[in-house]
């Protein structure tokens, strides 16, 4: 009834010659190594030494390297700081969940909770 197709679909995406592939996997660990390397930065400037080394650990881990650590300072308010790594920690959570990785999502939740003790302290402090 109906003719075989003889030809190669004009839908199919062609493979470009040397492009790499990386696995969901891969690209979420970029992701959660980012997001943590990010954190690091701001607790370095926290001078949070036990939290930072702890963050450091979970970076050397997913990269295979220790990071680079933060050289300079921006100088922002530390509400902002504890605001910025709150955020920080969150996004690591939601990577850290997705690649089921308990190890440094129980860590991005601990420095959640750290940073959100912080902040409330502060609105405490500004509501008086």
């Amino acid at each position: 009834m109906y003719e075989p197709i003889r030809t190669k679909s004009v839908h199919t995406m062609a493979e470009p010659a040397g492009y790499p592939h990386r696995s969901r996997e891969e690209e979420l660990d970029i992701q959660l190594a980012g997001h943590l390397s990010a954190l690091l930065a701001v607790t370095d400037e926290l001078a949070l030494d036990e939290a930072a080394e702890r963050v450091a650990a979970q970076i050397a881990r997913l990269r295979g390297a220790p990071p680079v650590r933060h050289a300079g300072l921006s100088g922002a308010e530390p509400k902002a700081l504890h605001q910025r790594a709150h955020t920080l920690a969150g996004r690591a959570l939601v990577v850290a969940a997705a690649r089921a990785d308990t190890t440094a999502a129980v860590l991005a939740a601990e420095r959640m909770d750290a940073h959100a003790a912080v902040l409330d302290a502060f609105r405490l402090v500004g509501a008086h």
